[in-house]
């Protein structure tokens, strides 16, 4: 699974341009991980939603 999210790190952030500075790559990789990965891309482990969606539907049904 793992090789799986670097495979997609790679083809989404890292080769999409070159990086200045380690600082600026490091920066980088940190809003992609915590803004766009985590937040709002859609994760098949639930049902395609992103964890915002799937967090307001489960708060409601519960």
């Amino acid at each position: 699974m793992i090789e799986a999210f670097w495979a997609r790190i790679q083809v989404e952030l890292l080769n999409r341009r070159r990086w200045r500075t380690r600082l600026e790559l490091s920066k980088a990789t940190f809003e992609y991980l915590e803004i766009f990965h985590n937040r709002q891309r859609r994760h098949s482990a639930l049902g395609m939603l992103t964890p915002v969606e799937y967090e307001i539907r489960h708060a409601t049904t519960a």
